[in-house]
């Protein structure tokens, strides 16, 4: 993948964020200046919204994906070729459900989207993603995919409850290789509706993910969808980030087009989903308190998504993997019984 042609993905990302700003009161966010950057606010110390985690998926695709909110009542799962769902819950969630494609998923989802980069300046964390982390192009898996850029303006998310501080800003600059002014910024708590939106928009992203884990020749992957529901805002992030992994883990569907033989998708798949670990059926919750609160402590095999399917669009081969657990999402969500 290092010879692939490099996506402007932080000037992509950039002109998304420009011209959603223009209706910013709409979004319920803000714009503000810290230590030089510029930092919109979609969620900390404003209300945020829904729309506003969509413009924080789309700018952390870089442009190089779709994002929508679908309403109650939409399907669970795509629809054929590759069967129907081995879940007994019936065709549809009675819950928002966020949906994502791209024709670009590698660049989109990995080069961009990924959570990949962990700020701690002091006592501030964040998980960083977005284009910055190609500008920053320090960790790994840039060496497996390339898309390394160098810009004049680079652009990221902060998974934050509090917004960066001057010191947080200058590091990141530094990072990137670029001065403070010309770092911007989208920062949202889990706990808030566009924090939690932009997170569970990431079905598609942790397919790839899961890929790459496994050694799989991302090049043979040419498309993407995944859909995911929709959690209730939670009160804190802690239960936030709960309810977000288990919607990916346990409700998402991804559909994958990939240019490969039937042995070879049939190879890969089982370990594609979340059913692949022996800790499958646990909620996130009850995972990460039994990890002792680190997150890195929990099998790593866990985190892909429900149902995955392979489809070589050249044969019209296509093999579904993984099963819904509904109940369980609807136990993560704290949804009365007569919700799904």
């Amino acid at each position: 993948m290092s010879d692939a042609p490099t996506p402007e993905l932080n000037a992509g990302a950039l002109a998304i964020l420009h011209a959603a700003l223009t209706d910013a009161a709409a979004l319920g966010i803000a714009r503000t200046t810290v230590g030089g950057a510029t930092i919109i606010d979609c969620g900390v110390e404003t209300p945020g919204s829904d729309a506003a985690g969509l413009l924080m998926a789309r700018v952390a695709l870089a442009g190089l994906g779709e994002v929508t909110h679908e309403p109650a009542e939409s399907p669970r799962l795509f629809a054929k070729p590759c069967g129907e769902t081995t879940s007994n819950d019936g065709d549809v969630w009675k819950r928002p459900v966020v949906s994502v494609s791209s024709s670009s998923p590698v660049a989109a989802c990995l080069a961009s989207q990924y959570a990949g980069w962990k700020v701690h300046v002091a006592d501030y964390f964040a998980m960083a993603s977005g284009p910055i982390r190609a500008a920053i192009g320090k960790e790994p898996l840039f060496d497996k995919i390339g898309y390394r850029e160098t810009p004049t303006g680079v652009i990221g998310l902060l998974e934050a409850a509090a917004l960066p501080s001057a010191d947080v800003v200058a590091s990141l600059a530094e990072a990137a290789g670029v001065a403070a002014e010309q770092v911007t910024l989208l920062v949202a708590p889990t706990a808030s509706a566009a924090g939690t939106l932009q997170v569970v928009a990431r079905s598609l992203e942790t397919a790839l993910h899961k890929l790459e884990t496994l050694g799989f020749d991302l090049s043979l992957v040419v498309a993407g969808r995944g859909r995911c529901p929709l959690p209730p805002v939670a009160d804190d992030d802690l239960t936030a980030i709960g309810r977000t992994n288990d919607a990916v883990l346990y409700g998402s569907h991804v559909v994958l087009e990939v240019i490969a033989d039937e042995d070879l998708l049939d190879a890969v798949g089982a370990a594609m989903t979340s059913s692949a670990s022996p800790d499958h059926g646990k909620t996130f919750a009850s995972l990460f308190e039994a990890a002792g609160g680190d997150f890195y402590a929990i099998d790593p095999a866990i985190f892909a998504p429900a149902v995955v399917d392979l489809l070589n669009p050249q044969t019209g081969d296509c093999l579904r993997f993984g099963q819904l657990e509904v109940p369980l999402v609807r136990k993560s969500f704290g949804l009365d019984t007569g919700e799904a």
